[in-house]
C-alpha cells in the first residue's frame, strides 16, 4: 500500500470568524483514521479567491489526498470551484441529474428558483460526480496528476452522506487499502486524562497494534483503539485483547464504548433496576433533566424536575425552611441536602439529584463563581453532598455540574 499524505480543507469565512465550528474536519479525520489513512494537515480558508487558490496549490504540492468541504453553494462567495479550476484547468459543466433534482425541489415547494441556483449543479468535466441525495450541490472526486481531490458540501449531514456512500468506498479502492481496520472508542469518567495515561503507561508505550490514542473531552476521557489485520475477525480480536488489558487496570472508570453517552449509560442502569429519578435544579435550570429526557425511553425513568432558581421558590415550592436559608444560605451543603431530600419525596422517585451554586460571573453570598453543591439521594440511603469549584464561563460551569452529577450517579449505581 502506498503512503498516503491526506489533508482536509474547510472553505468559509464563517469558520475563520468562529461563527460555526469546523466539526467537518474532525469527523473526516476520524473516518480516515479508521481506514488507516493519516491526516497531516487541517486548513481553513475564507471566501477569497486568491487565498483559496493559494491554499489549494499548497495542498496539491504536499498531499496526495485532499478533501475540501464548503464553498459549493449558489452565491458569489462560494468559490471553491473557481479556486480549484486554476489547478485543474478543467471546464465546469452542468451535471444534468443534479440540476433536475434542484429544479424539482423548487417546484415541489412552490418556490421560484433564482438563476444563481444553477451554479450548484456545476462540476468539473472529468470529475466523478457524487449525487447529493441529502441536499442540492453534488460532491466531486477529481484525480489530477498524483493527487486525488474530493469536494463536498459544507453542511455536515450532506458531507457525511457523501463520505459514507461514495468517498470511503472510493478511498479503499483508490489506495488499495487491503488491510482490515477495526476501531473502538473506550469511554471513561471519574479519572483525568493525565492520570489515565499514567496508569496505562506500560500498555500504551508497548502497544503497536492496536494503537492507543487518548482523547480528552468535557468531564471524561476516551481511548481510541485502532487495529490492522488481514481479516476483520483478527483485527477485532486484537482490539478485544488490548481492551481486556486496559480494563484490568482502569475498568472501574469505564462506562461504555463508541457512541454511547454517560447520560445514556445512567438511564440504562436506572432502567435495569426499575428505578426512577427526579431533580431539583437551581443553577442548572433544568439542564440535567433535559439531558436525560432527550433520550428515547426516558419516560420509564424520569419522574420530573423542579427548577427552583430563586430563594423564594426554594422555600415555597421545594419547602426548604426559611431559617435554613437564612442561616446557611442558598449556596450551601445544607440547602443542597434539603433540596434533594424534598424533591425525592415530592416526586416519589428512587433517585434524586440537586444543584445549587454560582454560575457567575459575579459572586453570590460570598461564594465565587464556580462554587457548586450537588446532592445525590439513592432510595433511603444517607444523602451524598459534594462541593465543587468549577472553572470556565457561565455555560461551562453549568454543563460541568451536569456532567459531574451523571458521574456521581454512575459510580454509585455500579457499586
Amino acid at each position: 500500500m502506498r503512503t498516503i499524505n491526506a489533508e482536509v480543507i474547510g472553505v468559509g469565512t464563517e469558520l475563520l470568524l468562529g461563527q460555526i465550528a469546523n466539526t467537518n474536519a474532525q469527523w473526516i479525520s476520524q473516518q480516515l483514521a479508521v481506514l488507516g489513512i493519516h491526516v497531516y494537515h487541517h486548513s481553513v480558508v475564507g471566501d477569497n479567491l486568491e487565498r483559496c487558490s493559494q491554499t489549494f496549490q499548497t495542498a496539491h504540492n504536499r498531499s496526495n489526498l485532499v478533501i475540501v468541504t464548503g464553498g459549493l453553494g449558489p452565491t458569489e462567495d462560494d468559490m471553491t470551484r473557481d479556486a480549484a479550476q486554476s489547478i485543474f484547468g478543467q471546464k465546469l459543466v452542468t451535471d444534468e441529474e443534479s440540476m433536475e433534482r434542484i429544479e424539482h425541489f423548487y417546484v415541489k415547494n412552490n418556490q421560484p428558483m433564482s438563476p444563481n441556483n444553477r451554479k450548484q449543479a456545476l462540476v468539473f468535466e472529468h470529475a466523478d460526480v457524487l449525487q447529493n441525495l441529502e441536499g442540492m450541490a453534488p460532491g466531486m472526486i477529481v484525480q489530477h496528476e498524483s493527487t486525488a481531490w474530493v469536494f463536498l458540501p459544507g453542511v455536515p449531514s450532506e458531507m457525511k452522506f457523501l463520505m459514507n456512500q461514495h468517498v470511503l468506498p472510493f478511498l479503499k479502492d483508490r489506495f488499495q487499502l487491503e488491510a482490515e481496520i477495526a476501531s473502538e472508542m473506550l469511554r471513561f469518567i471519574g479519572i483525568g486524562e493525565s492520570q489515565l495515561e499514567h496508569d496505562l503507561a506500560d500498555i500504551i508505550q508497548s502497544q503497536t497494534n492496536p494503537t492507543i490514542a487518548p482523547l480528552a473531552s468535557e468531564g471524561e476521557v476516551g481511548l481510541r483503539l485502532t487495529a490492522k489485520a488481514a481479516s476483520s475477525e483478527e483485527a477485532k480480536r486484537l482490539i478485544e485483547t488490548a481492551k481486556t488489558r486496559i480494563l484490568a487496570v482502569a475498568g472501574e472508570y469505564y462506562y461504555g464504548s463508541d457512541n454511547i453517552t454517560i447520560e445514556e449509560k445512567v438511564l440504562k442502569m436506572l432502567q435495569d433496576r426499575g428505578w426512577s429519578i427526579a431533580s431539583a435544579e437551581s443553577l442548572t435550570g433544568g439542564r440535567f433533566m433535559d439531558r436525560l429526557v432527550s433520550i428515547p425511553g426516558a419516560s420509564s425513568v424520569c419522574n420530573g424536575a423542579i427548577v427552583a432558581y430563586s430563594a423564594e421558590v426554594k422555600e415555597r415550592v421545594l419547602e426548604v425552611p426559611k431559617f435554613l436559608l437564612k442561616k446557611y444560605g442558598t449556596v450551601s451543603e445544607e440547602c443542597a441536602s434539603c433540596m434533594v431530600l424534598n424533591v425525592q419525596s415530592m416526586l416519589e422517585s428512587d433517585v434524586a439529584v440537586s444543584f445549587t451554586g454560582v454560575a457567575g460571573p459575579d459572586a453570590v453570598e460570598g461564594h465565587e463563581a464556580g462554587t457548586v453543591y450537588i446532592g445525590l439521594q439513592l432510595k433511603d440511603q444517607q444523602p451524598i453532598i459534594r462541593k465543587f469549584h468549577f472553572t470556565g464561563r457561565r455555560e461551562q460551569i453549568r454543563n460541568r455540574a451536569v456532567k459531574k452529577a451523571l458521574e456521581m450517579i454512575f459510580h454509585q449505581l455500579k457499586k
